[in-house]
């Protein structure tokens, strides 16, 4: 789509321009991942619909073994997604097709053209400005938690993996998030062609560290990267004169439609209230979440790890690690839960806590997905080295002693920075 200011486009531009249009105008719509402000709430009636028709297209089309499930899932990579994407991308074809055909002597669109790319540029420019105050704030990207810090290499997940090494760095999560806030040069027409490049260097990064660290939100990164790189393709060829050879170039840059004084003047408002509360509120909101579940949210009373030295069980000290019995360590992280990590067996379970209401050093645990799996334990914190713990599980007769670890124990938050290294510190 080189010729976007010119009178006449070729058949191969206006075919793919009407494709992409309903392509990513319908992707907008169906995967926003919270991008436009109040999207859901305007969106719902269509929203709802679709979340009826999916699962009767799996069932009744492609013949799914397994119902399609719609809920939070954490996931961005469902069965619903790809299906939806799917409905996507054939709705844009077969519109594409009909368009075509009634549309055949149009000589242009670049009216359209204009309101696409403002679409494309506020869908991605909000979209990272939010993803880039939570790598600020430092709350996508959370230090490495307890769970994390007891948990051997090779039993983290990849997206695990991922995450213990974004977040163990504040100043790495600080570059990230700066060059994803950057993608707000694209909310403004003469800074666009610059914003869409550093944006696309950002998005390819995120798109292939969800890829290579299998970390579920393939579709929307693989977009984010498709849709930078339409907004570049005008400047396409002037960029390669650019950057390989010494000849004189102009950037183009996207032209407005003319309207009428009044109507530019709410448009213009209008620009500003969205683009001024999604920058405010956007960074009001991430600061409200971190203290409701990030860096500054409330510290469980027993939060840290605790490492068992000696576990009892009826009066008698258990050494045999191949004892699924035997308890190794305690972790907690949220109010709650609590993570047993054992030698063998089924070695992590979760457990959720429950206060006494009678006294103030005894927990109920009840084991996640098993109801029925449930004791109280009682407990006494050694001043800031350990706690003592004791409970009856199933005729047994318990006794445990513990070792507190605190996150400047472990070698990966005590190392710190250092200019000089006589040696690698590889370990």
């Amino acid at each position: 789509m080189t010729s976007i200011n010119q009178p006449s486009w070729s058949l191969f531009e206006k075919i793919g321009f009407r494709f992409s249009f309903v392509y990513f105008l319908l992707f907008i719509a169906f995967q926003n991942n919270s991008a436009y402000p109040f999207w859901y709430d305007i969106f719902t009636l269509p929203l709802k619909w679709t979340r009826e028709f999916i699962p009767w297209l799996g069932e009744n089309v492609f013949h799914l073994s397994e119902p399609v499930f719609i809920g939070m899932t954490g996931s961005g990579d469902t069965t619903y997604d790809f299906l939806v994407l799917f409905c996507v991308a054939s709705l844009a074809l077969l519109c594409a097709l009909v368009w075509s055909f009634i549309d055949r002597k149009r000589q242009n669109y670049s009216k359209l053209y204009y309101w696409l790319t403002v679409a494309i540029r506020y869908y991605i420019g909000f979209m990272l400005i939010s993803y880039g105050y939570s790598k600020v704030i430092q709350l996508q990207f959370p230090s490495p938690s307890p769970y994390r810090l007891i948990e051997p290499y090779g039993e983290s997940s990849p997206m695990g993996l991922a995450w213990t090494f974004l977040g163990f760095s504040k100043g790495y999560n600080m570059f990230m998030g700066i060059a994803e806030l950057l993608a707000g040069l694209l909310l403004f027409r003469k800074t666009m062609t610059f914003g869409a490049f550093l944006t696309l260097m950002t998005a390819m990064n995120i798109m292939a560290v969800n890829y290579f660290y299998d970390i579920p939100v393939k579709i929307v990164s693989t977009h984010l990267v498709i849709m930078t790189l339409f907004l570049l393709i005008p400047n396409i060829k002037r960029l390669t004169l650019f950057f390989f050879t010494d000849i004189n170039t102009k950037l183009k840059v996207i032209k407005r439609p003319n309207f009428k004084k009044g109507l530019n003047i709410a448009m213009n408002s209008l620009k500003a209230v969205l683009v001024g509360y999604v920058i405010i509120y956007g960074f009001i909101e991430t600061l409200d979440a971190q203290k409701q579940y990030g860096s500054k949210a409330p510290k469980p009373d027993l939060y840290g790890v605790y490492e068992v030295t000696d576990f009892i069980i009826n009066g008698d000290t258990i050494t045999d690690y191949k004892n699924e019995k035997l308890w190794k360590s305690i972790a907690v992280q949220w109010p709650g839960s609590l993570q047993i990590r054992r030698f063998s067996g089924s070695k992590i379970s979760y457990y959720g806590t429950e206060k006494d209401s009678l006294t103030d050093d005894r927990l109920k645990l009840t084991r996640w997905g098993k109801a029925d799996e449930s004791f109280y334990m009682n407990y006494k914190k050694i001043d800031s080295t350990g706690l003592n713990f004791n409970f009856i599980f199933d005729g047994d007769t318990i006794q445990g002693y513990t070792k507190r670890f605190y996150k400047e124990d472990f070698i990966l938050n005590s190392r710190g920075f250092h200019w000089i290294s006589e040696q690698a510190y590889n370990r």
